[in-house]
């Protein structure tokens, strides 16, 4: 048992410890809430957008929101990831985290719109009909109506997308970006340890995710208080 006491807190100590390598885990870990953050911002925007324009009944416009979640949803995030940051986005002065958060963002966007154009279809119509009879027009009883309700049926998924877009981000090292994960890497190609800094990350990120769930369990239930 004393061995492997000794084993492990030697193992934290080379890989956390030794030449303050702990910065590079704190500092990858600042980038990938920024990265999550932004990309969330970025995909409910988005997702918001497309929704409304699907459900707006113009059949060209639907069409191209349809190509478009289809495309992103069918196909690998690391591989738009790369394609933006390499061909589309190459020749740009943009930051790499900049570039990371438009990607995860219009990745985002495709799964968020799915999930906002579900729970707009969930309301009830005599809503959007009562709103009409007050005197309101079609935007103002989305913006203050509709969406408000959809919003809030649909806070679970959206929560669960935002802490799949967090575990998603971990892919940002590909183009060289110091997330969590390449602090992780980083880490590994200094010690030669092929386990600890893999397992300090997924530790992070389990901490992270938990919090997070916490979070979003603590306001679902305060949305719902009034029901």
């Amino acid at each position: 048992m004393e061995s492997i006491i000794k084993t492990l807190s030697d193992a934290i100590y080379f890989n956390l410890i030794r030449e303050q390598r702990y910065v590079l885990f704190i500092s990858g870990l600042g980038i990938s809430l920024q990265l999550t953050l932004y990309s969330a911002l970025l995909g409910t925007l988005i997702g918001l957008f497309l929704a409304l324009a699907k459900l707006g009944r113009v059949k060209w416009l639907e069409g191209l929101v349809t190509a478009y979640v289809d495309i992103i949803r069918g196909t690998p995030a690391v591989v738009q990831l790369v394609l933006i940051y390499y061909a589309i986005l190459g020749s740009s002065s943009l930051p790499k985290i900049a570039v990371a958060s438009i990607a995860f963002g219009l990745n985002s966007g495709a799964y968020v719109c799915e999930l906002i154009r579900a729970g707009i279809m969930a309301v009830d119509k005599g809503q959007m009909e009562a709103a009409r009879s007050l005197g309101f027009s079609y935007a103002r009883s989305m913006i203050y109506i509709i969406i408000p309700q959809a919003i809030k049926n649909i806070l679970p998924a959206l929560g669960n997308e935002f802490i799949v877009l967090l575990k998603e981000t971990a892919i940002a090292g590909y183009i060289a970006l110091d997330d969590l994960t390449r602090a992780g890497d980083i880490v590994r190609g200094r010690t030669f340890d092929a386990y600890t800094p893999f397992i300090l990350v997924a530790i992070i990120y389990l901490l992270i995710t938990s919090i997070l769930t916490r979070l979003m369990g603590g306001l679902e239930r305060r949305l719902h208080a009034s029901d």
